[in-house]
């Protein structure tokens, strides 16, 4: 996927004047905050299994030599094949070999972020193979020629009315007087478009939640049943996913699933939990022919002991996102590559470059929602703010900004003269304010253009911690 991220500004700009996108992105607190709650509310022990959930997760990647090593054995010895891939263009030039290999010409794909990552979807059209997305949001935005919006809600930016008006365009061969009023007919629509080409394809494609050390196991959660299709119709099958999906056995796969679903949907379980291990064996039903792991570094051992080393513990829940009021104003596009919301602002500098990606880890207003419901106990906030110390170190921020932190950064290092300019600059703004509010501020106006700004009222706060201390300088004559 080609990086927008250094257009935030702009794209920002474009998403909270777009009247479509604020009514799609409403359905998100009935669709997933107020799921969440709930769900996290019958579950007495939820707090404790997200507290095993990381040390499970910081385990591993403390060990992630090991349990790789050991990974790349269990498959084996399944029937499986591991492709070592250390950038998006090895594990690109990997998944075309297999796909010519198989003489491949339609592939089914479900959703999967690493897909996105390594824009798998373009590079297969390049080379004559065509890519169908069979998970029903992702099979949307493909008829659209969009990036996904959301972790698990690909298509959360859409309205219904513009889902209908796409199918109208694309299935040109179904009736034109169609009824596609009701989601129903919608998921029945796809559903019939794209049971022929699960029959076609020669390959299948699909993500995974979770690797499973002790099993050499790939593990996908969904809620349509695609994935269970695209892994068993075709005769590959090729899972792509990234060395931190890695967990050390099933007992620790149990506790990471208690809280994937409720953290993401607000469900006790996705529909669909399935894993599988290696292709198909004697006796077996169905199953694939082949069985095809690529697994993906492209910088993410470098996070590793870093100060970002936390972030790799994201199971792409999407919770972060669903409670952040920043991604509800603007939508996933605006973030400008694969991942969006809180957890984007933490990856997509590290992976994509902090030059490229440096607005983002600054489109957040640090209100620590995303922290408090991340089912990995992800510090979110205080990565962001590394983030910006090292925009700051490389010279990336506005000469604005640099110039305003650098007089405050003065001020602050004299005390009696940040105290006194603070008592006349808060009285002078308490006279300046109307009805103890600006509706307009110089120097403010990305503030107050949207919101109001409440008028200082009283005495500072050194000016009242110093009265209470009987030090010098305690009174500021403000009312209290």
């Amino acid at each position: 996927m080609r990086s927008t991220a250094h257009a935030f500004t702009e794209n920002a700009k474009r998403a909270v004047e777009d009247p479509q996108l604020k009514r799609a992105m409403g359905h998100v607190r009935k669709g997933f905050i107020e799921k969440r709650a709930k769900a996290r509310a019958r579950l007495p022990e939820f707090e404790a299994l997200r507290d095993a959930g990381r040390e499970i997760k910081d385990h591993t990647l403390a060990h992630l030599d090991f349990y790789l090593e050991h990974y790349e054995k269990t498959l084996t010895a399944a029937g499986g094949r591991l492709h070592w891939c250390a950038t998006a263009e090895e594990a690109r030039a990997a998944i075309l070999e297999i796909c010519r290999q198989a003489g491949a010409r339609t592939v089914t794909k479900g959703k999967s972020m690493i897909g996105e990552e390594i824009a798998i979807n373009d590079h297969l059209e390049a080379n004559g193979i065509t890519p169908v997305e069979t998970d029903l949001g992702e099979y949307i935005i493909q008829l659209r020629r969009e990036p996904p919006s959301h972790i698990i809600a690909p298509a959360v930016h859409l309205t219904k009315d513009l889902v209908e008006a796409d199918f109208r365009a694309h299935h040109k061969q179904l009736p034109e007087g169609r009824s596609l009023s009701e989601p129903a007919e919608l998921v029945a629509e796809a559903r019939q478009v794209l049971r022929q080409r699960y029959l076609e394809a020669e390959v299948g494609i699909t993500g995974a939640n979770f690797l499973v050390a002790e099993t050499g196991s790939s593990v996908i959660v969904t809620n349509e049943g695609n994935g269970d299709l695209t892994q068993c119709l075709p005769k590959v099958h090729i899972v792509v996913a990234s060395i931190e999906k890695l967990v050390p056995t099933l007992e620790d796969l149990n506790v990471l699933l208690r809280v994937l679903a409720r953290s993401a949907t607000g469900q006790e379980m996705s529909t669909y939990t399935t894993l599988s291990t290696g292709p198909r064996r004697p006796g077996d039903p169905d199953g694939p022919e082949a069985y095809h792991v690529v697994l993906l570094d492209n910088g993410r051992s470098a996070m590793i002991g870093s100060e970002f080393h936390e972030a790799l513990r994201c199971i792409r829940c999407g919770a972060c996102m669903n409670h952040c009021p920043v991604y509800h104003a603007i939508g996933g596009h605006a973030y400008g590559w694969v991942y969006p919301g809180p957890i984007g602002s933490v990856l997509n500098p590290g992976l994509i470059g902090i030059e490229e990606a440096h607005h983002l880890p600054n489109a957040s207003t640090f209100c620590g929602r995303c922290e408090s419901v991340c089912p990995m106990r992800i510090p979110l906030p205080r990565m962001m703010r590394h983030w910006r110390e090292k925009e700051f170190e490389r010279h990336l921020t506005p000469a604005s900004v640099r110039t305003g932190l650098t007089l405050w950064a003065a001020l602050a290092r004299r005390p009696r003269l940040y105290q006194a300019l603070t008592r006349i600059g808060s009285a002078l703004l308490g006279r300046l304010g109307k009805r103890g509010r600006f509706e307009s501020l110089p120097l403010a106006g990305g503030w107050t253009r949207f919101r109001d700004m409440p008028a200082p009222e009283g005495p500072t706060f050194q000016s009242l911690w110093a009265e209470q201390r009987g030090t010098p300088g305690g009174t500021s004559g403000g009312k209290r």
